[in-house]
């Protein structure tokens, strides 16, 4: 089973627009949907990866590189039995 994980993104004033394109350009198909959201984040990122090392790699190779972002908070999904 897939690990999956919201990875909450604060980026600079003025990049939201450009942190969202730069995402959905990217096309991995493990970020599963990209979202512009109010409150103390600017984006929410889905994302599903085999396993939660592989999802951490994914946020620091792919995500944290972008422009713009200032900074991200990985939430994983835990499920429960």
């Amino acid at each position: 089973m897939p690990a999956k994980a919201f990875v909450l993104i604060e980026t600079e004033v003025g990049r939201t627009k450009d942190v969202v394109a730069a995402l959905q350009a990217q096309k991995v198909k493990e970020i599963k949907s990209v979202d512009l959201v109010t409150g103390p984040y600017d984006v929410i990122a889905v994302v599903e990866h085999d396993d939660f090392n592989a999802v951490g790699s994914l946020v620091t190779e792919r995500i944290h590189p972008i422009p713009g972002i200032k900074r991200t908070v990985t939430c994983l999904s835990i499920r429960v039995s």
